[in-house]
């Protein structure tokens, strides 16, 4: 005899089962695969050389450039699945509001401007300010009496992002040598650290930003059931989205500062991540930030090492993998992965 009542509350059983296994996976296996980067590049088919005296410079590099991966991938991980849940979009990620165009145009005003002539820190520290000034505009342009929606959020930032793309290209016309490559350099994403500093003063801005985000899960998983009915279970949905939107922004534009331009990551963490351990914040918010870690520092280690010595820019590489890698997942996944 058939069992229905049965049936149903057992495969909902087993799939929460296989959430925490994936979960508990990805707690074991990516941090390995992090580290394993620092093998990845130029001389990759005899790693152990790198532990070598005379290669000691080589494999501090390595060492600073993997931590800087990391950091970077996590926080635009993390960044692209919270916007994702807010505006209720699978295509959003750190740059759909337009953080990507004003970090952007930020820098590029820096360098035109001089910046670099007076101090190399003014770089990153207008990018940051670029960005945390285009979110301002654009919830301030999505607003209106009744709050914001994720609609006009999302045409908010694409007006935006097109308003300083505009902009940004034109500074680059207007650039010197110097300053084009500069610009260049920040639009394609690098992970070269200049400045350590600089990366332990993102790294711990970013770690009080996730620690503040997963306090916020809750608030996110109920975001999950769309405004009003976030609202029905005790949640203020405008004041807890402009909290999230904040902490998001806040790891993206930091991420930038340090890192230029690197798309796709943000996009494509988050998806796997669901997929794999569901849409509970308290699950997917780590798991999301230990993948985009990984697919990060592995993108730009083969970026290093596929054409060597012709070093592939970390951003174009992560455009190339995540481009027909997210097809794929959209087309397969689309309706399993916000369950």
């Amino acid at each position: 005899m058939p069992q229905p009542l049965i049936t149903e509350p057992c495969r909902l059983s087993l799939t929460e089962q296989k959430r925490r296994r994936n979960f508990i996976l990805f707690l074991f296996a990516c941090p390995p695969l992090i580290a394993a980067g620092i093998f990845l590049g130029e001389g990759w088919r005899a790693p152990w050389t790198l532990f070598e005296v005379e290669r000691a410079g080589i494999l501090e590099l390595r060492l600073w450039r993997v931590a800087l991966g990391a950091l970077v991938g996590a926080s635009l991980a993390v960044s692209g699945a919270v916007l994702q849940t807010v505006l209720r979009n699978p295509l959003a990620e750190p740059y759909v509001l337009g953080l990507s165009a004003g970090a952007g145009l930020g820098t590029a005003l820096c360098i035109v401007l001089g910046g670099l002539a007076v101090s190399a820190a003014l770089l990153p520290v207008s990018g940051f300010v670029g960005a945390i000034a285009s979110l301002a505009i654009v919830y301030n342009l999505a607003r209106t009496a009744r709050g914001t929606t994720p609609h006009t959020l999302i045409l908010a930032g694409v007006v935006w992002g097109a308003i300083t793309g505009s902009v940004l290209m034109f500074l680059v016309t207007q650039s010197s040598t110097e300053g084009l490559h500069a610009i260049l350099w920040w639009l394609l994403g690098d992970l070269q650290v200049y400045d350590i500093q600089l990366v332990g003063v993102v790294a711990a801005i970013n770690l009080a930003a996730v620690l503040a985000l997963s306090y916020q899960s809750g608030a996110l998983n109920a975001l999950l059931l769309g405004e009003e009915g976030a609202g029905h279970v005790g949640l203020h949905p405008e004041r807890s989205k402009a909290i999230v939107l904040t902490l998001a922004t806040v790891l993206a534009a930091s991420a930038v500062s340090v890192s230029g331009i690197i798309s796709f990551v943000g996009l494509i963490a988050p998806h796997a991540a669901r997929g794999l351990v569901g849409a509970d914040h308290r699950r997917l918010l780590p798991a999301a930030a230990l993948l985009g870690a990984a697919f990060l520092v592995w993108a730009d280690g083969i970026g290093r090492g596929l054409l060597y010595p012709v070093e592939i820019p970390v951003g174009v590489l992560t455009a190339l993998i995540g481009g027909p890698f997210f097809l794929v997942l959209l087309r397969r996944r689309q309706k399993e992965i916000w369950a």
